[in-house]
């Protein structure tokens, strides 16, 4: 995506402006298209301390590049959930891979402008992210995305047994509560363990991030278990924008990701039960999504004299 002629840019123009798009000239599209950069550095610079966040999504999503350029460069994204259950983009930066250093940077900068330590963090498998949301934001449980991790555990079977796989794994991700989960995931591995221990040793590695959602309000597990809030985000950006062999900047095609995903974001639905994210932000615990009722000094004597 890095490197971005005036085609590019048309057909990015014509995601948000619509057909209009095809008839402005070379010389309005340069102007967009710096009018877009100096609106990517604002929104880079703004504080973010005006509003709690419970949970963060993150991905880094890997585009190709041209000839000349670092092709393992990746846009990092994060996407915050609000206290009223509003998703918002907090973040569009370029990355080298999905390292740790990349990742930190984007956390400590996110933190400097004031975001608060979410309560839930989602994200895929890299190890990079992770490693740099626990230095930054320690406290900050983590939750697997299950389409990451139920493609790779797939893809450890062979293609004959992915029908049913796929039926297994659906009634682990959709268990009613934990335990009902680990009974599903026993099934798993009666039926692939012995002759597919990869497959197992994915699903048991991570088992305890896959499935950190049920401590939080049933209500939400939808938008939880998975980034799809990015993936299909961003899936506007990919269809946008195309390799080009004519001149152009990184730091254009960056400030285009950044407008398609700012556009993009009046469409994002917000979260079922937004009523009680302000519940997660304030500590109220959950098991198995059910609001664990509260328990404080004498709470046992009230009931006795009632």
């Amino acid at each position: 995506m890095c490197g971005l002629s005036t085609g590019d840019f048309q057909l990015a123009l014509e995601g948000l402006l619509g057909a209009d798009a095809a008839g402005l000239s070379p010389t309005t599209i340069a102007r967009l298209s710096k009018e877009w950069e100096e609106d990517h550095a604002q929104f880079s610079k703004r504080q973010l301390g005006f509003s709690r966040y419970a949970y963060l999504f993150m991905d880094g999503i890997h585009v190709r590049v041209r000839l000349g350029e670092d092709a393992k460069v990746c846009r990092l994204i994060v996407i915050g959930v609000r206290e009223d259950g509003v998703k918002e983009l907090l973040a569009v930066e370029d990355g080298y891979r999905e390292s740790t250093e990349s990742w930190a940077g984007v956390f400590r900068d996110l933190q400097r402008r004031g975001l608060n330590e979410p309560r839930l963090v989602m994200g895929d498998g890299a190890l990079g992210a992770w490693a740099a949301l626990r230095d930054v934001f320690p406290g900050a449980a983590e939750q697997r995305c299950w389409f990451h991790a139920a493609g790779n555990i797939i893809d450890c079977l062979p293609k004959r047994l992915h029908p049913k796989a796929k039926g297994l794994l659906r009634e682990i991700i959709e268990a009613p509560s934990r335990q009902d989960a680990r009974l599903a995931l026993e099934v798993f591995r009666q039926e692939y363990g012995a002759k597919y221990p990869k497959a197992l040793a994915k699903l048991d590695r991570d088992w305890v991030p896959l499935t950190a959602f049920f401590d939080y309000p049933a209500e939400h597990w939808q938008h939880l278990r998975t980034t799809n809030p990015i993936e299909s985000a961003f899936a506007t950006v990919r269809l946008r924008t195309k390799v080009t062999k004519g001149a152009g900047s990184k730091k254009a095609a960056l400030a285009m990701a950044y407008k398609l995903l700012a556009t993009a974001q009046d469409r994002w639905r917000r979260f079922n039960g937004h009523e009680l994210v302000a519940d997660v932000l304030d500590g109220v615990k959950f098991k198995d999504g059910i609001r664990v009722p509260d328990e404080h000094p004498g709470a046992q004597e009230e009931k006795v004299a009632a």
